[in-house]
Parts: structure tokens; sequence; C-alpha cells
């Protein structure tokens, strides 16, 4: 089962590369090279979740010198969007933006080799306390988190309640006909645990116990390959943010928690609970261009764009659903 798994994984991996549009850097993270040079064209951007063709508000004109981020897979479809259109408007602007996760981003802009560390967590979930009290954090939306299951699973477990998800997890219900499904093995399939997505879901689907890692369990470093492999393998149980879910699939289907749907409109009243801010961190003060575009991140248009995208408005929470994060 495993090396049969594994061959299934590096097989989903190659076609996610094949298919992303961004090249795979180093950690297996998506990257975009908007430079001057580059050949991608300008307004183009991976689809995942959404769509570029959104209305944008003007960027910032003039703005010159070099921009690069690195980090969270759920925050990149946002950020490289918004990239290509801050470059559209300011030509001799050169931008990078990458993926690798939460915990890569961090250390990165730690490190001082990008200038934003994008992350679904808090600095200080990730980093030592001295480190993480050097970045200064932007919160730039919402981000929800889903489980998601192979379609054959789907036909009968709609729901899931917390102490089902967590045996899941961590190994003790490894056949999903102990919860009404299918009489089929249970196969994981988990992010790293440098991803932002997964110490979210780790945190508050299931309170902070470990995941299983085994025979039964898949990693992936990229979103897009996690949603493919879901999607092609029977038996499947991940993870996603909502921003990688928002165009229908009939080959993988969203299960609620403790009967609750993964909607903004259940995270802004504060009854459902896997979500956290999206975060781009800066080393202390950005430079003039990183400042320029973080500025064009959080204008009142783009964040209506990027609910479009599957992001969620921190102004539209209720009272106790911000005092919980």
């Amino acid at each position: 089962m495993k090396k049969l798994a594994l061959v299934i994984l590096a097989l989903v991996l190659l076609v996610g590369t094949l298919s992303a549009c961004g090249s795979s850097n180093a950690s297996g993270g998506q990257t975009t090279n908007n430079s001057p040079a580059a050949t991608t064209p300008a307004g183009s951007a991976p689809t995942a979740g959404g769509s570029a063709s959104q209305a944008a508000p003007a960027p910032a004109a003039n703005v010159s010198g070099s921009i690069s981020a690195s980090g969270s897979s759920a925050l990149y479809p946002l950020v490289n969007i918004a990239a290509n259109q801050f470059k559209a408007a300011n030509p001799n602007v050169s931008m990078t933006i990458a993926a690798g996760g939460s915990g890569t981003g961090l250390n990165n802009v730690l490190a001082g080799t990008v200038d934003i560390g994008n992350s679904d967590v808090y600095a200080a979930e990730k980093l030592d306390a001295g480190d993480a009290a050097k970045l200064t954090d932007h919160k730039v939306c919402l981000i929800g988190v889903a489980v998601i299951v192979n379609a054959d699973v789907a036909a009968t477990v709609k729901t899931l309640t917390s102490d089902q998800l967590k045996a899941i997890f961590n190994g003790t219900t490894n056949n999903w006909k102990q919860v009404g499904g299918p009489d089929e093995q249970i196969t994981i399939v988990n992010r790293p645990t440098s991803s932002g997505t997964r110490a979210l879901f780790t945190k508050w689907a299931l309170g902070g116990q470990s995941s299983v890692e085994g025979d039964t369990s898949l990693q992936t470093d990229d979103s897009n390959a996690l949603l493919t492999t879901v999607g092609n393998t029977k038996g499947t149980i991940g993870y996603l943010a909502l921003s990688y879910l928002n165009v229908a699939s009939a080959n993988i289907a969203t299960v609620q928690i403790d009967g609750v749907d993964p909607t903004y409109e259940n995270i802004y009243n504060d009854k459902y609970q896997v979500w956290g801010y999206e975060h781009m961190y800066t080393n202390g003060k950005p430079n003039a261009q990183t400042q320029a575009f973080l500025d064009y991140m959080m204008t009142p248009t783009m964040l209506t764009q990027a609910g479009t995208l599957g992001y969620g408005d921190p102004s539209k929470l209720n009272a106790d659903a911000a005092k919980s994060r």
C-alpha cells in the first residue's frame, strides 16, 4: 500500500507541476517571477479558487525596484494575481511570488531572502518568540479550511463530528464503514508540518492532536496536488483552504464538522471554527516598493476581489468570532 501510495502521489505531483502557471521551486511550491524581462503575460495568474478577470483597484504608479514573497500556498493565488495587476501598472518593478508553506515564508523573511513572508498563522506559532517579535504583521484577509473527501465517500458521509474527525486523523478509525461510509480503507492526504493550513487544521479541527503518518497517509506541500490526489483516489480525506474550493468539482466534496458547513457566513457568525487570518509579514519596516504593494493588497476594492477568489473579509466577523483569534 505504501509503495502504491507513493507512486500515486508522485504522478499527481508531476501533473500538478506541469499544469501550474508558475514554475516549481526547490521547496515544491509554486513560483512566479514577474520581472521586466519575464515571459508571463501581465495579468495572468494561477486560477486555483477563482479567476483574475474581476475589476481591481488601480495600484500605485511609478513604483520601481524588486519585491519578493514566499510562504502560504493558501494565500498564493490571491498574492500572485495582485502581483500581476501591480506589475501591469508598474512595469519597472520586478516581482517574484512563491509558495512553499507558511513556515518557509516566515523563515525566509526572517533571514532576509524575501521581502514578504506569507503565513496562515501568527509568526509566534512557527518561530521562536524572539524571532517572531522581529517581524511586522500585515493582516490582509481571512482564510477558511475545509475537510474534503473523494466522491465515493461523499455519497454517504456528509458530516463528521469533531471526535470522529480526530479518530480518523490519529488512526483510531481506519475504515469508512466505521463512520457510516463504504467498506473502504481511509487514506489521509496531509500537508507537511511547515504548512500553515495544516497548523490551522490541527489547532481548530483536531484540538491540537498529532495527525497520523504511515501506510495510510500521503503528504504533499502543494495544495493543487492535494486537491488532485483526493479527487483521483478513492477512500481519501484531506483539508484545503477555501480559496482552492471556489470552483465545484464532481470528484470531491466538502464535509460538515458537527453539522456545520465550511462557509464564510458561518465563520463570520462564529459557527465554523477552522479559519485564521492571512498574514503578510515583513522584517521590520518594509521598503517603499514593498509598502506600496502591501497598501494595494489592503485596499477595499482588492478585498472585494479577494472575496470572489475564496477569501474572507475580517470586517464581517461578529464580536465573538473576532475575539476568538
